[in-house]
Formats: C-alpha cells, structure tokens, sequence
C-alpha cells in the first residue's frame, strides 16, 4: 500500500475518536470562599478575630483573574468587649499568576478596592443622650497581598496573607484622637470551585477528500485533531487517548510506515514559553507511542515548533487568540 493510502486511513481511523479542544486556560466561573484571622490595626483599640469571605471570579488569561467578593467580621472592642463592633464589606480583586506549563501550584499577588462598613456601640456623655450609643460609617478600602495557588482540577486552593488599608476617617472618639485609616492584617486559606462541565469542544469536520496522487512523492503531515492538553499541562486527556488508540493500531498494521512526532502551540504567549510547551506536548504522544509497542526506531523527534508554523494567524489579543487550528499536534510521514 503507498504512503497516500496509508495517511487516508489514518485519517479515516481518527475520524471514530471523539475530538476537544486544545483549552489554553480554564476560563470556567468559579465560586470561592475562605476563613483566616484578621490583626486588627492597634489604633481600632479591637481585638483580633476570625474573619471569612464568599464570593466568585474566573480567569480571564492564563495569568489575570478577578474575584468579586464579600467579607466579615467581629472582633471585640478591648476595653469593653460587651460592646458590638462588626465590620463588613465588599471587593473587586485582580489576581496576576506567575504560572509556568506544568506547574500543579504557583504564587501571585492580589490588588484591589472595596466598600467597607462598620457598625459599633460606644459609651458617651450621659448628657448628650443615652448609652450606650452607635456609631455607623462607610468607607473605600484598599487590598494588597500575595499568595500561593495549588491546581486540584475543578477545585483549587488558595494560601495568601494580605493587608486592607480601611480609609475610615470618622471613628466614635474624641476629635484629637481621630485617625485617617487603619491598616489590618489578613491571612487566610480558602477554595475555588469552578462551575460547569469540563470544556469540550465539538467534532471536527471530516477528512477532505483524498488529492490527486503526485508525480513525485510529497511530505505528508497528519493533524492528530483531538490530541489536545489542559492548560499548562502535557498530561494526555482521557479523550487524546482514546485517538492515540487508534493511532497505535493503524501503525501496528502497517509496519513500514516513519513518522515524526510534532508539537504546535498559538500565536498567544512569549516564544520560548510556547517552545517549551510544544516540546512537552509532543514528547506526551512520543512516549504513548513507544509505551504501546510502537519501536522508537520508526518515530523520529519528539520534536517541538512552538509558535514558528502556524496554519493561519492570530492577533495576540483576546478572543482571536483563541482559535484551536494552530494547537495542534502532528504526524509529519517520514517515507
């Protein structure tokens, strides 16, 4: 059998594995929660406390994410602890990953302005009304912090230790002894659990038809269309196995047939980032190869092209980024 009727059934043998994309990111909303203790700024004259936090956010690249959230808590005010104080708020928070392909875990720091309001019982003047009195504000808040991310699959967890400047410039005390804002200390733990099932996407079109064979022999790639990776991973997915399944068999069969082993990326990203994640990417279906009694002898690579041969462009700039044709992996025919 000749090389162009080896490729077409390949080809036709790979049409019978259902395909997904190559997801670069998990861009899943996700829902979050977390607890930790809050060191309340020594001038509040309150006690430390557990506070807690609920709210959701998604990734919007593989490296920013945003959080919307809402905070409480209660620590007792230290000369009377009889007293209510309570403070409560609510948060945007950009998060900037410093992500690395095949990192399970990784650091990032946190920035973001919120609203907070606290509510609080203080004793005054007997003459000026009746105790104990309360006292209500609301005010902008700022938070900066930094932390660490551990990737469980849908549910990650999240270590960080930060701090919120409460720009509270009106507080139940004498006018001398007001002060501008307060600076606490929050460090926390806390889960993320993404919403909605595992991104897939649709079938792949079929095969064109076979081309006229040449006169003289021609290179002949195959797109292994399915054999796709999780964002900076290079774990095979229970789906690219299932292709690379049929793959092996077909190559069982015809024993004469060399292939190289190629991994692509997209356009998006540093160049050497990409170069490094096809690399991984193609050594994932080399080993599958040679793991199911495929003689390295007949594989030549793995070998990674990053970025450098793209089948169409795409602007840097989401969503055009997005698009799946340039992540790829492939089966380049040898003989």
């Amino acid at each position: 059998m000749n090389k162009k009727l080896l490729c077409a059934a390949l080809l036709g043998g790979l049409c019978v594995a259902q395909a997904a994309s190559a997801q670069e990111f998990d861009d899943r909303w996700y829902v979050a929660g977390s607890t930790g203790v809050n060191f309340q700024d020594s001038d509040r004259n309150t006690e430390d406390a557990i506070f807690g936090t609920i709210g959701f956010g998604k990734f919007f690249t593989p490296n920013w994410s945003v959080d919307f959230e809402l905070n409480y808590q209660n620590p007792d005010k230290t000369e009377n602890p009889h007293l209510w104080w309570s403070q409560y708020g609510a948060s945007a928070d950009a998060r900037y990953h410093f992500r690395n392909a095949d990192r399970t875990w990784w650091p990032y720091i946190r920035m973001g302005l919120g609203l907070q309001r606290h509510e609080e019982e203080f004793v005054r003047d007997p003459a000026l009304g009746p105790n104990p009195a309360q006292h209500e504000d609301n005010n902008i808040a700022a938070n900066l912090g930094a932390g660490l991310q551990f990737d469980f699959g849908r549910t990650d967890l999240r270590t960080e230790i930060g701090t919120r400047i409460d720009f509270d410039d009106v507080q139940a005390r004498p006018a001398n002894e007001q002060e501008d804002y307060f600076t606490d200390l929050l460090a926390s733990v806390g889960l993320t659990v993404a919403l909605g099932p595992e991104p897939v996407a649709p079938a792949p079109p079929p095969p064109p038809p076979p081309a006229p064979e040449p006169e003289a022999p021609a290179p002949i790639t195959i797109d292994l269309k399915g054999v796709n990776f999780d964002f900076d991973k290079s774990v095979l997915r229970p789906d690219a196995v299932a292709i690379l399944s049929e793959v092996t068999e077909i190559l069982k069969r015809y024993p004469d047939l060399r292939v190289e082993v190629a991994g692509h990326t997209d356009l998006c990203g540093p160049d050497d980032y990409n170069q490094k994640l096809s690399e991984r990417r193609a050594q994932a279906v080399y080993d599958y190869l040679t793991s199911n009694a495929i003689d390295a002898g007949r594989l030549v690579g793995p070998v990674g092209y990053g970025e450098s041969r793209p089948l169409e462009p795409t602007p840097q700039t989401m969503p055009q980024c997005k698009s799946e044709t340039n992540r790829r992996t492939e089966l380049n025919v040898q003989n």
